[in-house]
């Protein structure tokens, strides 16, 4: 009898994209400055109490938000930045920055403005967790990305 392996199952990324009407450069900058438009009572470690949220504007950058305590909840690290076209990200809000996700958003001109392209992958990283995390993530992009990003680029 042969060996049985065991395989882990694939979880595909999360996929989004939006059309905005607003040139590459504009459209990386709007969303680098995430937060001006994320919807931080709905989706971040503090809720009512944050103060802040941004992207350091490097690669080695840090994503992260602060309270009205001062306390400082990290999201992630920025792994590329590459304006006005690509930001890769580790993404591990509230969770062990040892086993992160990763985004990705890339950046390209159409004929109405840019179109905007959001992957977030690498769920098995999260072991157990992978396949809920990412069902969450998939309905959460829906309102981060999808509406709330996309109005602040109006």
């Amino acid at each position: 009898m042969g060996k049985v392996e065991s395989i882990e199952p694939h979880l595909a990324p999360v996929r989004r994209s939006v059309v905005v009407s607003r040139p590459p450069a504009e459209a990386f900058e709007i969303f680098t400055r995430i937060g001006s438009w994320w919807p931080t009572r709905q989706f971040s470690l503090h809720l009512e109490e944050l103060a802040e949220c941004e992207i350091e504007p490097r690669e080695g950058g840090q994503i992260y938000e602060v309270a009205n305590n001062g306390e400082r909840g990290i999201w992630g690290t920025v792994l590329a930045w590459e304006p006005p076209h690509r930001l890769v990200m580790s993404w591990h809000p509230g969770t062990d920055p040892a086993t992160p996700t990763e985004v990705e958003v890339r950046f390209t001109a159409v004929p109405e403005g840019t179109r905007v392209d959001l992957e977030h992958r690498n769920w098995v990283r999260l072991g157990q967790r992978g396949a809920e995390s990412r069902t969450g993530y998939d309905n959460g992009w829906a309102t981060v990305f999808d509406q709330c990003y996309r109005e602040a680029c109006r």
